[in-house]
């Protein structure tokens, strides 16, 4: 594995450690951009942050890292929603960080460089393990 394939996956794996780790810190901050209609936010609270933290963790093995950063991508297309509609609704506030359209169409487009960003983890299998 090349020196900058390393540095990227610590970098992720330390990433999505903690952004797992602030669903259970801040989860007043996700349920503000959840849908209305959605059933059980506290549950998929829950379940969004322990998928960050278990697939971060998982990027560490090489075993487990090609299927890890595939639930990656994965779990962050499904999340894609939830960020057009904030660029939609912008400016909102989210606890006290007001978030303007600016902000939210960037941090859209920045969805789909951590989507790449994980997806690079897929490939060239064997020069990952």
């Amino acid at each position: 594995m090349d020196k900058y394939r390393k540095i990227s996956l610590v970098i992720l794996v330390v990433f999505y450690v903690l952004a797992g780790c602030n669903h259970f810190r801040d989860p007043d901050f996700y349920y503000a951009v959840m849908p209305n209609n959605l059933l059980y936010p506290e549950a998929v609270n829950i379940l969004a942050g322990v998928a960050e933290i278990s697939l971060g963790l998982l990027l560490i093995w090489p075993k487990t890292r090609y299927w890890a950063a595939w639930g990656i991508v994965l779990m962050l297309i499904a999340f894609l929603q939830i960020h057009v509609s904030m660029a939609f609704k912008a400016p909102m506030k989210l606890n006290s960080m007001t978030v303007t359209p600016f902000l939210a169409w960037l941090r859209l487009g920045l969805q789909f460089v951590l989507i790449y960003w994980a997806w690079w983890h897929t490939t060239d299998r064997k020069k990952i393990a």
